[in-house]
């Protein structure tokens, strides 16, 4: 991940965006991401249809690359080492969402939107 976010730092300087705003960024990042969901606009294919739809990986491909060098962008700009916040993260989550309560809802939609909420319902009663 270090060598991935050295050349992201050498990218952005060779360029001289060396000191691009985080908002533009964040900008940026939200914009590709609703290029990503229009490729889903008025469908909602299962995991094994898209996988088999050559023409729409390809595009999904380009979109997350796109959201993703923004992401990775702002992470090196702002020093933060894109592992350890990606790792935190994860860490939080299995703590939220346990796998034994979210695993035992499984199925063909994964079931867990039931106990998903009522966690989430939760997690903003404890902040509020």
């Amino acid at each position: 991940m270090k060598k991935l976010e050295n050349d992201i730092k050498q990218y952005l300087e060779e360029r001289l965006w060396n000191n691009l705003r985080p908002g533009d960024l964040a900008k940026s990042i939200s914009i590709e991401a609703a290029e990503l969901l229009e490729i889903f606009q008025w469908s909602n294919p299962e995991l094994k249809d898209v996988k088999m739809d050559k023409v729409k990986t390809e595009e999904i491909k380009k979109e997350l690359a796109d959201i993703l060098i923004y992401c990775m962008d702002m992470a090196v700009l702002l020093d933060f080492s894109v592992e350890a916040i990606i790792r935190n993260k994860l860490d939080y989550i299995r703590k939220k969402y346990p796998a034994e309560i979210m695993s035992k809802m499984g199925g063909k939609d994964s079931g867990t939107e039931d106990a998903y909420w009522q966690i989430k319902k939760e997690h903003r009663r404890k902040i509020a």
